[in-house]
């Protein structure tokens, strides 16, 4: 599983970084950060709800191509 976050949509409200903080971090900016490659195993079901949390829309699921 990856992750992709749609910055133009994305208001950096940090409801994913605190239920994945492993996935999802703000820079200095308060930018979303997206640490690279694949979702860890353990980590898929909070990384979906953080999907699901986000009150944008900016993040899905995605096969990582």
């Amino acid at each position: 599983m990856y992750v992709e976050a749609d910055y133009d949509l994305c208001e950096s409200n940090a409801i994913c970084v605190g239920l994945a903080p492993q996935v999802f971090d703000l820079n200095d900016d308060e930018e979303l950060i997206l640490t690279p490659g694949p979702v860890p195993a353990e980590m898929e079901d909070r990384v979906r709800d953080a999907i699901l949390q986000c009150p944008r829309a900016a993040l899905r699921e995605s096969s990582g191509k």
